[in-house]
């Protein structure tokens, strides 16, 4: 648990707080077995070639590069994870009434099956839990194409024959400008805005603490490792997210 001092003045914080907006990056998931990317354990951390397989014009141009991301989206650990506390906390936060926006960067659903409405969930980088078709847009459920994989390697889409992939955002693709529009307006509304497990490196959504802040909102960072918006921010809580985040919604509850 973070020092006493430090953890009480940012329950001070969201408890005097009526519309607090949420970041969440990899980092919030860690405790349902789902590793992070840039963090010592991060699966670019410790393969950093596998970062080359969510580029969008290597995934579109190699058919070998494809089969290997279908296996490795068939085998994610987010299909059998479980929200944790954190999760489940976010919940509570939004049964409150007082949760403005849950933004997050990860694309495992976990947020929405701990129980946040889809409508308070703005997936900046997509989900998993869908494929969609690079040529005519037709969005499938996840489970349905991958389970065509033990007969095709690179299922295409069964309506127009184009490639398809999961409805995430890759390196060199573009963001949905209604969905960061959505972001930015959660951001701009928040008297507090708390970023949970997440490097603040990856922009537009790194950006959205700089949107926060100009509109007045305080900022709150929960991460294990130093961030570029932790000079910028009211309190900065190193300790395990399972423990702060709960700690930090008690307060306004």
């Amino acid at each position: 648990m973070a020092d006493g001092p430090t953890l009480a003045a940012a329950e001070a914080m969201m408890s005097g707080a009526e519309r607090v907006a949420v970041l969440t990056g990899a980092g919030i998931s860690t405790d349902s077995g789902i590793p992070d990317f840039r963090g010592p354990q991060g699966v670019w951390t410790k393969d950093p070639a596998t970062a080359a397989m969510f580029d969008y014009d290597t995934y579109m141009s190699d058919a070998d590069v494809r089969r290997k991301v279908w296996l490795m989206r068939r085998d994610h650990p987010a299909w059998d994870a479980e929200p944790n506390a954190a999760h489940h906390a976010l919940a509570d936060l939004a049964g409150s009434g007082r949760l403005s926006g849950l933004i997050t960067q990860n694309i495992d659903g976990l947020h929405q099956a701990a129980g946040v409405p889809d409508d308070q969930v703005v997936e900046v980088h997509g989900t998993m839990h869908r494929v969609v078709c690079t040529a005519c847009g037709l969005r499938t459920p996840a489970p349905e194409v991958l389970e065509r994989l033990d007969e095709e390697s690179d299922p295409h889409c069964l309506e127009c024959g184009g490639i398809q992939k999961s409805d995430t955002i890759s390196f060199g693709q573009r963001l949905d400008p209604d969905v960061i529009e959505e972001a930015a307006k959660a951001a701009e509304d928040a008297e507090v805005f708390v970023a949970v497990g997440t490097s603040l490196t990856v922009h537009p959504a790194a950006g959205l603490c700089d949107v926060a802040l100009s509109a007045g909102a305080t900022l709150i960072v929960v991460n294990a490792e130093p961030t570029p918006y932790d000079e910028a921010a009211s309190a900065v809580l190193r300790d395990p997210i399972g423990e702060v985040v709960p700690a930090l919604v008690h307060a306004t509850t």
